[in-house]
């Protein structure tokens, strides 16, 4: 157990699924797991451990954010011996390429800011997924006959809809990295797994979109990402 998290060693799988909602964690397990076990609620960061297609799979919160996502990740990693992390959060796109509920398989995340000088000292800002699991990820896509748009997205400190203006933010970005969207924890998750010699992945639904000025509502942005729960479970069980 951490101070963040009462679960005891054995109730954490090798492979935990990571909404930043806790509510949606409680759907995922509510919906798609068999046998499922209530295994932390300190803060409210819920996390269910039960079993998918007899595949056990942790589903835990990450909450809002880069610290709380490096928190949660780094302990999960680092005290619970979990190999495998998929975040299954929601982006804003910047560019028409993507349409509300696209699914974005994230390749590399950029961030500008200091997270990993904060952890190491190191400057830098572009980290990339495990391609052990994003290959997976593309591999059960095509199985299942899901389409998703793979390609690097920005992890910002600060809510897109918020910002004066996040189109002006989206003209900062390295042009040569082509970020389409943003989201706010996957780079702190690729840093923190990095570091720790652990694999990570983020898939995304398109939750609002900043050039045509679309969005979900809260109860979608908790219950209409199925088709991306559903190719994270399948993908999660042949790890």
């Amino acid at each position: 157990m951490t101070i963040h998290n009462e679960a005891k060693l054995d109730e954490i799988a090798k492979t935990v699924l990571m909404p930043g909602d806790p509510l949606r964690v409680k759907y995922i397990a509510e919906t798609f797991l068999d046998d499922y076990k209530l295994v932390n609620s300190v803060r409210g960061m819920y996390a269910y451990t039960g079993n998918y297609k007899g595949k056990e799979i942790t589903v835990m919160a990450s909450g809002m954010g880069m610290p709380s996502m490096g928190i949660y990740s780094y302990e999960l990693y680092k005290f619970y011996n979990v190999e495998n992390i998929i975040r299954i959060g929601s982006c804003g796109a910047y560019k028409e390429d993507l349409d509300l509920l696209d699914i974005v398989l994230v390749e590399n995340s950029y961030n500008e800011g200091n997270f990993a000088k904060n952890y190491s000292g190191e400057e830098l800002h572009f980290v990339e997924a495990s391609k052990k699991l994003n290959n997976i990820i593309e591999e059960t896509a095509k199985t299942i006959k899901q389409k998703y748009v793979k390609c690097n997205i920005a992890s910002t400190e600060f809510f897109d809809p918020y910002l004066p203006d996040p189109l002006d933010y989206a003209k900062r970005l390295p042009k040569e990295y082509n970020i389409l969207g943003s989201e706010m924890e996957c780079f702190a998750l690729f840093y923190i797994a990095k570091v720790l010699n652990k694999k990570s992945a983020c898939l995304l639904s398109v939750s609002d979109s900043n050039c045509k000025k679309e969005n979900l509502t809260a109860e979608q942005r908790t219950f209409a990402f199925n088709n991306m729960i559903l190719l994270s479970l399948e993908s999660a069980k042949k790890l």
